[in-house]
């Protein structure tokens, strides 16, 4: 599902993906811009920094509060994935994370109607599913987003995410989905998920590149001894 946009300031017309979406700042604008998401001001840093997000009006708990200087400051100290986010060690719970978005109205093929990766139903009330790369981010995982009172799960997982940091947040509808956009937000994580279950499900669905590729990592990543087991 794709959305066309065109940033006056920049004289330039992209098309945005909104379920993958592509990091603007990335590409090295360095200035703001407003009207991509309804009452809210992106600032753009340079391609070796993080944008941040501020919200105009958080009274409808929909958008999130600004990432903390404190948390922006220690992510500079990690290793950077392809979208220019930070690699964090499972220590650090408190984060700063690209988030995109997407819904069970997209359609997509080979994706059960509002089902997760579990086979069970996505969640939309005080507990809300999420999608995310499962090597780093075990299934179950639970966290919370600064300023909004839910508790997300990771529960679903899509090859675009697998290598990457980003977490894609559930929305029911393609109008939430696509007010959400991409944003990049501070999360604490609360609970960390099970490795075991992660790799028994994963183990079964080699067959497939993300999947193998995931599950090979987390293998990895738990043969290491670096995961926390909360």
């Amino acid at each position: 599902m794709k959305q066309f946009f065109l940033l006056p300031s920049l004289g330039i017309a992209c098309s945005l993906s909104l379920s993958s979406c592509g990091d603007l700042g990335s590409m090295g604008f360095n200035s703001d811009a407003t009207g991509i998401h309804s009452k809210s001001v992106f600032k753009f840093w340079n391609p070796s920094n993080l944008f941040r997000l501020t919200s105009a009006n958080n009274s409808n708990r929909f958008y999130p509060a600004p990432v903390s200087d404190s948390v922006v400051k220690t992510a500079r100290s990690f290793k950077r994935d392809k979208h220019g986010m930070p690699t964090y060690p499972d220590r650090v719970r408190h984060r700063v994370v690209r988030t995109t978005a997407y819904s069970h109205e997209e359609n997509e093929v080979g994706v059960p109607w509002r089902k997760n990766a579990l086979g069970t139903y996505l969640k939309y009330g005080a507990v809300r599913s999420a999608a995310a790369d499962w090597s780093r981010y075990p299934v179950g995982t639970k966290f919370k987003i600064k300023g909004l009172p839910y508790t997300y799960m990771v529960d679903d997982y899509g090859s675009s995410l697998v290598g990457t940091n980003t977490i894609d947040i559930y929305h029911p509808n393609l109008s939430s989905m696509r007010l959400w956009g991409n944003r990049h937000i501070e999360i604490a994580v609360v609970q960390w998920g099970d490795w075991d279950r992660t790799l028994n499900i994963l183990a079964g669905r080699t067959q497939y590149a993300h999947t193998r590729k995931m599950y090979y990592a987390a293998k990895a990543k738990v043969k290491s001894g670096k995961v926390v087991r909360n």
